[in-house]
C-alpha cells in the first residue's frame, strides 16, 4: 500500500481524532497567551511563529502525541515549511508518530455579509497544494463561518466550500470541508437544517470516486449528522470545539455516534510552557485520552 492509501484507510478505521494545530498569524497571540507566553515574551511575526512552533513541537514530539489515539493534525502553512527533530514536520508525522498530516489552506474570512462569513480568496492555492504534496500532506483544512439561519448565506458558503474542494480533490489531495456554525447563533438549529441540505446536495453531485471529509460544530440535535456520516462521498466527518470548554465540548461530542473529534483550543487547554516536561506531558495526555474516549461512540 501507498502511504496515501495507508492514510486514507488509518482516517476511515482507526480510533482516535484529529488534532488542530493550525492557530494561523491572527489566533496565534490568544494561542501563546494561552500556553503561558505574553505578548511581552516576543517582538515581531519572526519571534512569534518561533515561538509557536517550540509549542507544537512540544506538543508533537510528546511521548503522549503518537497515532494510537490520533488520527491525524492539521497544521499551518509555516509549520509545514519547519522541521521537527531535524524533520520536515509533515514527514515526522507520519514517519515517526503514524499521524496523518493535513495542512491549512485557507487565508481568513472575508467581513459578515448575509450572515456568514465566506472565506477570502487563495490565489495561489495550486502552487500551495503542489508544495503540500511534495511535502507527504494527505489533505487540507478550510474553514467558513455561518453566524445566522439566512439561507442565501449558507448557500454561498457551501457552494465556496465545494468549489474549493474540488480544486483540491484535482491536486490530489482529500480536503476537510469546514463550514463552522457559531455556537452563539440566534437560531443554531436552524442553520444547521440549512447546512445539512446543502452539504447533501453538493455531495450527491461528486463523482463517485471522489471523497472529503467534513469539519462541523457539534449539532444541538444529537445524531444530526449520521445520514452525511454514512454517505458515500465522505471519508470521514469531525467535529470542531467551537468555543465549548473541553469538558463540554467532549460531553457533547460523546452523544454523536461516528463523528470524532478535531480540536484545537480544547486540545491545549490546561498545557503550559511553565510546566515541566513531565508535567506538560501528563497534562496532554490526560487532555488526548478525554477527547479520544469522547470520539468513541
Amino acid at each position: 500500500m501507498t502511504d496515501f492509501e495507508q492514510q486514507t484507510a488509518k482516517i476511515r478505521t482507526s480510533p482516535g481524532f484529529i488534532a488542530a494545530l493550525d492557530q494561523s498569524g491572527g489566533s496565534t497571540p490568544k494561542a501563546l497567551k494561552l500556553y503561558g507566553v505574553p505578548e511581552s515574551a516576543y517582538s515581531g511575526d519572526a519571534q512569534m511563529m518561533d515561538m509557536v512552533h517550540a509549542m507544537r513541537s512540544r506538543i508533537i514530539t510528546s511521548p503522549a502525541f503518537n497515532g494510537d489515539r490520533i488520527l491525524g493534525a492539521i497544521l499551518f502553512e509555516k509549520t509545514m515549511d519547519r522541521d521537527i527533530e531535524g524533520t520536515p514536520t509533515a514527514e515526522y508525522l507520519w514517519k515517526v508518530k503514524k499521524v496523518v498530516p493535513f495542512l491549512k489552506v485557507d487565508k481568513g474570512l472575508e467581513d459578515e455579509r448575509d450572515g456568514v462569513q465566506l472565506m477570502k480568496p487563495m490565489a495561489d492555492l495550486d502552487q500551495l497544494l503542489a508544495r503540500a504534496k511534495a511535502k507527504g500532506v494527505f489533505g487540507t483544512k478550510m474553514r467558513s463561518v455561518i453566524k445566522q439561519a439566512n439561507p442565501g448565506g449558507i448557500k454561498a458558503v457551501v457552494d465556496q466550500q465545494f468549489q474549493v474542494a474540488k480544486q483540491i480533490l484535482a491536486a490530489g489531495l482529500v480536503p476537510i470541508v469546514e463550514p463552522e456554525v457559531d455556537i452563539k447563533c440566534p437560531d443554531k438549529p436552524g442553520a444547521e437544517q440549512l447546512l445539512k441540505t446543502e452539504i447533501k446536495r453538493q455531495l450527491d453531485q461528486l463523482p463517485a470516486s471522489q471523497q472529503v471529509m467534513l469539519k462541523l460544530t457539534i449539532p444541538d440535535k444529537d445524531d444530526f449528522y449520521a445520514d452525511l456520516i454514512k454517505h458515500p462521498r465522505v471519508l470521514k466527518v469531525v467535529a470542531l470545539s467551537g468555543g465549548y470548554s473541553r469538558e463540554e465540548a467532549n460531553e457533547r461530542l460523546s452523544r454523536q455516534h461516528g463523528m470524532v473529534a478535531s480540536f484545537s483550543r480544547a486540545l491545549t487547554e490546561g498545557l503550559s510552557a511553565q510546566q515541566t516536561d513531565a508535567q506538560f506531558n501528563q497534562a496532554l495526555d490526560a487532555s488526548i485520552g478525554s477527547i479520544c474516549k469522547a470520539s468513541m461512540t
